[in-house]
């Protein structure tokens, strides 16, 4: 290794690892070095309380970051106040840095009433919206496309904001790494990418997890730069930031940085380090970031050892007090109705059409197209991100024009990267803007599943953030695209709490409910089906109007039995109950229009009148959401029916490709027989 002030020029960038005792004068003037050396011995002494009190059995669980410290410290000490972070479970440094109150942080993470997150998340999982701090997730890399997002913010919104994403060696391998890496270059966003390499990911030395020299070469392979940098020289990881946030703010683009360092405890307390060999502490040891910047400051007179004795028996002994009254604090306690309103932040109420409004009639996928212009003439906040929504207009044509108009800052072409852009869209959503993202076709909504379930619906309830983003995805089969392009996703995502899931049957609707979803707080999945693009028009009102989401509706009364369906399956119930009224039969259709939440209320009581009902959807039968409905119906109105409740749908099978074989293996064909069946009953 070389001395902290030799720099070898690399395709990806500049090289600089230090070693030993720091040995070249600072930038900073004596009274920052002074601050920065607080800021440093501040997490190293509430690591120290945090150990004694996992031995005393008063703390259950305890990430480490003993002889990392100077990366969390020097990172955040190089930035604006207001530039943004995203940690990870061992940046206590970044939050004592920001000043964050220290009293709700012990109790955040002793688990206490009064922190952050009320009970609701443990350790450093939150997130500080005014000390511009992010909340993580124990998904590793999931926060990196986020930090993209907020850094594309700050482009749009040109307010000269950095974000900085920590990542540690074992997360580089993830997906999400590489898609935010990549997106960061493309669109030359102010991104930090940290990466803590402390050597081991868990038990997994670094040697079995990359082949290349160094993390930071990955950097030119996506046109940014990378540096390597001694993570235990404060000041090596203080200039490092300062001078990629400056380039960043230029214009200059991403950079990767690789802080290398060594993790001096287990992955947690409980894991142990039996896996380490002992030659490796006895070396880092010899490199402990506090020891080696305390030599330095009274090398240079800065501080003598009295003053450095002073300090650290002052910070203990407040440490000690706030440690104190913080276990002393009582266990979170809430009530059930008040943990499940924290799931959602309050939708605004809906806005019917304008009086006197008029309407015309427009096709399923003009409707949709439609809801995006006034939306976005409305509000300049909305933007639109996906792959091929820009000059092309999406692979249904639905944005086609929508550059001309809004312009490309708005209506953003992305890579190939559906995780990459829901993260993205969840940073956007963050700093005040509303993201719309576009997934090509429903099905691969798959790759960006962890954005979706684990970080945007989840992020209210844990900290109280408002995420404002709308999920488009094209759905459902009928028109011979086989597997992977034809299949209706809604029951993988009406199990989770803290997202809206809508499911447009009309054009009206369409239109209806795209706006209210645009004007949601929460995140919001908005299922279009494909067939109905252009096979079905409707009369639509003209202007601004929402449909609001949760609220059911009647599209054919009757009082014989109920059909109670949502998507292209309306239709076939209204196909049904017309030749069924034939026969005399008068058959109800409740079209349910938003699956999460859904409207009980609506479809108990069109039960209790009919005594008969069939819940229909496209989607393969086992486990759709139709057991949903069905199971309520069962439990809540039992007295009141004549007959079992009755589900149909499709089979349960991929989707395949011969349109002969997907109509034999659709519910269409069973409609009639089973709600003749049903009537016999």
């Amino acid at each position: 290794m070389v001395s902290s002030e030799s720099v070898e020029t690399r395709p990806s960038g500049p090289i600089v690892i230090a070693s030993g005792e720091i040995a070249r004068k600072s930038r900073l003037p004596p009274a920052e070095l002074r601050a920065l050396h607080k800021a440093l011995l501040v997490p190293r002494i509430i690591e120290e309380k945090a150990l004694v009190l996992l031995r005393q059995g008063r703390l259950s669980k305890w990430f480490s970051g003993i002889g990392q410290e100077a990366i969390a410290v020097g990172v955040t000490a190089a930035l604006r106040s207001n530039d943004w972070i995203l940690p990870m479970h061992r940046n206590l440094g970044v939050f004592t840095t920001r000043s964050v109150d220290m009293l709700r942080l012990f109790r955040q993470l002793f688990g206490k009433s009064g922190g952050f997150t009320e009970g609701r998340d443990r350790t450093f999982h939150f997130g500080l919206p005014e000390k511009s701090l992010v909340g993580m997730i124990s998904h590793l890399g999931a926060m990196l496309p986020v930090a993209c997002g907020l850094g594309l913010a700050s482009q749009i919104k040109r307010t000269n904001r950095v974000a900085v994403t920590f990542t540690g060696d074992g997360a580089t391998s993830e997906g999400d790494f590489h898609e935010a890496l990549n997106l960061a270059a493309v669109w030359k966003l102010p991104v930090l990418f940290v990466i803590e390499n402390n050597q081991y990911g868990l038990s997994t030395p670094r040697s079995e997890q990359y082949a290349c020299a160094r993390l930071s070469d990955r950097a030119v392979g996506y046109g940014m730069r990378g540096e390597t940098v001694d993570g235990n020289d404060i000041l090596a990881v203080y200039e490092a930031t300062a001078d990629a946030a400056a380039r960043a703010r230029a214009g200059e683009g991403p950079t990767l940085l690789e802080f290398e360092t060594f993790r001096m405890r287990g992955h947690e307390e409980a894991s142990g380090t039996a896996y380490v060999p002992p030659r490796l502490f006895q070396e880092w040891a010899q490199k402990d970031p506090l020891a080696r910047f305390e030599t330095l400051l009274k090398a240079e007179g800065i501080m003598s050892a009295l003053d450095l004795d002073t300090l650290r028996d002052s910070i203990k002994a407040e440490v000690d007090r706030i440690a104190d009254e913080a276990l002393e604090t009582p266990e979170p306690s809430s009530t059930r109705s008040r943990e499940i309103r924290s799931v959602y932040a309050a939708s605004p109420a809906a806005a019917p059409p304008a009086l006197g409004a008029l309407g015309r009639e427009i096709r399923y996928i003009d409707a949709i197209s439609e809801a995006l212009q006034i939306g976005m003439r409305r509000d300049s906040r909305i933007i639109l991100i996906g792959q091929d929504i820009a000059e092309y207009g999406g692979a249904f044509k639905v944005t086609k024009g929508f550059v001309e108009e809004f312009g490309r800052e708005r209506v953003r072409n992305t890579p190939i990267i559906e995780s990459g852009a829901l993260g993205a869209a969840m940073g956007l959503a963050l700093d005040g803007l509303v993201p719309m993202v576009e997934m090509q076709f429903g099905d691969f909504i798959s790759c960006g599943f962890n954005q979706i379930v684990n970080n945007l619906a989840k992020t209210h309830y844990r900290w109280g953030a408002s995420l404002p983003c709308v999920i488009r995805a094209p759905s459902g089969g009928g028109s011979g695209a086989g597997p992977f392009h034809s299949q209706n996703v809604e029951a993988w995502f009406t199990h989770v709490p803290g997202l809206r899931v809508v499911a447009p049957a009309t054009p009206e609707d369409a239109k209806g409910l795209l706006l209210a979803s645009l004007a949601e707080p929460n995140p919001v999945l908005f299922l279009e089906h494909k067939l109905l693009y252009r096979s079905l028009k409707g009369v639509v009102p003209d202007g601004y109007f929402t449909t609001p989401i949760g609220k059911a509706r009647i599209a054919r009364p009757g009082h014989d039995l109920t059909i109670i369906a949502y998507g292209v399956a309306v239709h076939w119930a209204l196909d049904a109950a017309e030749v069924l009224a034939a026969e005399g039969v008068d058959v109800e259709v409740i079209d349910l229009r938003s699956l999460l939440p859904w409207d009980k209320e609506m479809v108990l009581g069109s039960v209790r009148r009919t005594a008969k009902v069939l819940v229909l959807h496209e989607a393969s039968l086992t486990g759709g959401f139709g057991a949903e409905v069905a199971a309520t119906i069962s439990q809540e109105a039992f007295d009141d029916l004549d007959a079992p409740v009755t589900r149909l749908g499709g089979s349960d099978t991929p989707i395949p490709f011969a349109e002969a074989l997907e109509e034999m293996l659709s519910p269409k064909p069973d409609l009639l027989p089973t709600l003749r069946k049903l009537l016999k009953y």
